[in-house]
């Protein structure tokens, strides 16, 4: 049976870490940048930065597209 393929979106989206656990980035940033925003936005986009980690029951999913194995 042929190997598949890891999926190039999710390889750039998504980071397997040495601990087994996948860190991704937080949505709904993209349009808050702005220069004059007020306090309660840098907070939200301050947090935003930080990125998050893949819920563990979507962890199996990932690992296969990302090319990391999963089984």
């Amino acid at each position: 049976m042929p190997k598949q393929k890891s999926s190039s979106s999710a390889k750039r989206r998504f980071k397997v870490l040495k601990s087994g656990k996948i860190k991704r980035a937080c949505a709904g940033k993209a349009h808050m940048a702005n220069f004059h925003a007020s306090p309660k936005r840098r907070k939200k986009i301050r947090n935003l930065n930080k990125g998050g980690y893949v819920f563990e029951g979507e962890a199996k999913t990932i690992r296969l597209l990302v090319g990391k194995g999963g089984r």
